[in-house]
């Protein structure tokens, strides 16, 4: 089976912020969902986010973990919490095991505002990233998963401490 590389597309139109996943989204898109959650969490007149999933095969945990860091971005900046839109089953029993319900509204299908923003998608440059960097990103990640639920923290405890334990002997 041919893996599909991952793609980030993103749309900003009225307020809305349209973040869309597209294959086998990993780590090495860590940078540019770092920098999306950064931005979002800078950007005036913001009203809503919605992240679509819906074209994504599999979404890694770092990936996941900047998900999340995009709601801790924009919490207590909208009405709404941000929507996830997922209609695999898979990616959705994912999403409610790690705690996502908590931070974002989970749905199938965007909203009628939304459906028409994704014709206007743009692919995102995939943003580099150094070693160092990666481990760093890979490590707030995973401290950001943990502090969702307690599932989390028992399945990430032991990367972040191996993680933690490599970047004081790294400096």
């Amino acid at each position: 089976m041919l893996i599909e590389e991952g793609r980030i597309k993103a749309a900003f139109d009225s307020g809305v912020f349209v973040l869309k996943l597209c294959g086998d989204v990993r780590l090495t898109l860590c940078a540019t969902l770092d920098t999306q959650a950064q931005r979002l969490a800078e950007t005036p007149g913001l009203t809503a986010v919605m992240i679509d999933l819906r074209e994504a095969t599999n979404v890694d945990s770092t990936a996941l973990g900047f998900l999340a860091k995009v709601a801790m971005a924009v919490k207590g900046r909208l009405e709404h919490p941000p929507t996830i839109i997922a209609d695999n089953p898979d990616v959705r029993q994912m999403l409610d095991v790690m705690g996502f319900a908590r931070f974002f509204t989970l749905m199938e299908a965007p909203l009628q505002q939304a459906s028409k923003l994704t014709s206007a998608l743009e692919d995102l440059p995939a943003e580099p990233a150094d070693e160092e960097g990666l481990r760093e990103r890979i490590l707030e990640a995973h401290r950001i998963l943990m502090h969702m639920n307690e599932h989390n923290r028992e399945q990430f405890q032991p990367l972040v401490e191996m993680l933690e334990a490599q970047n004081t002997t790294a400096h």
